[in-house]
């Protein structure tokens, strides 16, 4: 195990996840096997008014401290524990598609199926995990379309995405949009889709343990 490359949804480097060996495998959610695709998009950034939303168990540490800080305090902030089921989880989506910003704290382990389902939706990842290491990272700048707050940082969180200028953001959004293809799952794999982006990145671990010896 120790000269295998692993492809870990943990991508934790506390836990043994090893930066140029393994491989971060992003956390995915599909709801229909039939049309993988089936409603990913976002609002357009003004018909965005919700700040930052947030809906979830509260497994792990980081959550219950967001939502001691956080639910039910800025108007502009929907910041809950998990939303009452509706078919389709349609609540949930349209509160992601309506956000600027989604909150992707982590639970048990650092990584969450929110910061694709952020992407998915057009709306800008705000990753509060530390230690975790985003998928795709050998070939993506994540900070060019993702937030990340450190978890001591969570008291600040409204001031932090509230000093991202307009222009940033806008930009972030277009980013955003445009790195979906890459988290994509087709019933048939598409060029640079997630199933070709993940063999890029153990081509690339490999090349590089190679280039090593």
């Amino acid at each position: 195990m120790l000269s295998c490359i692993r492809a870990l949804c943990n991508a934790d480097i506390e836990v043994g996840f090893k930066i140029g060996k393994d491989v971060s495998l992003p956390e995915t959610y599909i709801r229909s096997s039939e049309n993988p695709v089936k409603n990913i998009g976002g609002n357009p950034p003004s018909q965005k008014p919700i700040l930052a939303f947030f809906a979830g168990g509260l497994h792990g540490y980081v959550r219950p401290i967001l939502l001691n800080h956080w639910e039910n305090k800025e108007p502009d902030m929907i910041i809950s524990e998990t939303l009452p089921h509706v078919r389709g989880n349609r609540n949930y989506i349209q509160f992601m598609k309506s956000s600027k910003f989604c909150i992707c704290a982590r639970g048990h382990e650092v990584n969450s199926p929110r910061v694709v389902e952020a992407i998915f939706h057009e709306c800008i990842p705000v990753i509060i995990s530390d230690n975790f290491i985003p998928p795709l990272f050998e070939i993506l700048n994540w900070e060019s379309f993702a937030v990340f707050v450190a978890e001591e940082d969570i008291p600040n969180l409204r001031n932090i995405l509230l000093s991202i200028s307009e222009e940033r953001y806008l930009e972030m959004h277009k980013r955003v949009k445009k790195v979906q293809e890459h988290f994509i799952w087709h019933a048939e794999p598409v060029k640079y889709d997630l199933f070709h982006m993940l063999l890029h990145s153990i081509w690339y671990n490999r090349l590089f343990q190679t280039n090593q010896t």
